[in-house]
């Protein structure tokens, strides 16, 4: 059976992964120096802000790895991520499984199960941070407890601040301005950690990447 719960993580119940928003991958866990000055909460959120703002709409490939315990996981594919709350992270390999949002639904579709959970999406970027790069970054003060531990670098640790996330923390490092790597930590002990390649940001992406209708014979539950 092909394992479903990174496609879970990164939608509502576990993600992540979004992960998620997320690109010339480089390493995530950036030394820092031992007097290197950390952020304040409200400069790191701004330094964030500032960085996610200029980002409307990125395109890239990505290779996803989860670990629980022993056991590892690892997934490539590609994704896409538009605002306001439009996003596609399609696991190509080594099974196909695909995650839609238009803005108003969201769809995880398991191919070889023939199965597709619909459900609204509402405002999710306090439990989804597989669309923090397609939503709204002024809501990330509102909903993240933001650090920054060397000023001189852009690499930001964001902890939910609502008791019902599905996450404990998720780690976002830059390149350039690109984010080039997502890390999450989730409530069930699995780490996922994500890297980005042949980024392209603030290119306009038809509507129709982000709809989904399920295949004929797709068994649909509606959460």
């Amino acid at each position: 059976m092909t394992n479903f719960a990174p496609l879970k993580a990164m939608s509502l119940k576990a993600m992540l992964a979004i992960a998620s928003l997320s690109m010339a991958a480089v390493p995530m866990a950036l030394p820092i120096n031992a007097q290197a000055a950390a952020a304040s909460e409200q400069t790191a959120t701004k330094n964030l802000n500032q960085l996610l703002i200029g980002i409307k709409s990125m395109t890239a490939n990505f290779s996803q790895t989860t670990q629980a315990g022993n056991k590892k996981s690892q997934f490539t594919g590609v994704m896409s991520a538009q605002r306001q709350n439009q996003f596609r992270w399609q696991i190509k390999s080594p099974a196909e499984q695909l995650i839609v949002a238009n803005g108003n639904t969201l769809w995880v579709y398991d191919k070889d199960l023939q199965q597709a959970t619909r459900q609204a999406v509402g405002n999710q970027v306090g439990e989804t941070p597989a669309l923090l790069l397609s939503g709204d970054p002024a809501q990330i003060g509102r909903n993240f407890s933001v650090s920054q531990p060397n000023t001189a670098r852009n690499y930001f640790v964001l902890t939910p601040k609502s008791s019902n996330a599905s996450f404990k923390s998720l780690s976002l490092s830059f390149n350039g301005g690109r984010p080039v790597m997502m890390v999450l930590h989730d409530n069930i002990g699995q780490i996922t950690s994500i890297r980005f390649s042949n980024i392209s940001l603030n290119k306009k992406i038809p509507a129709t990447e982000f709809n989904f209708t399920p295949p004929s014979g797709t068994d649909v539950i509606s959460q």
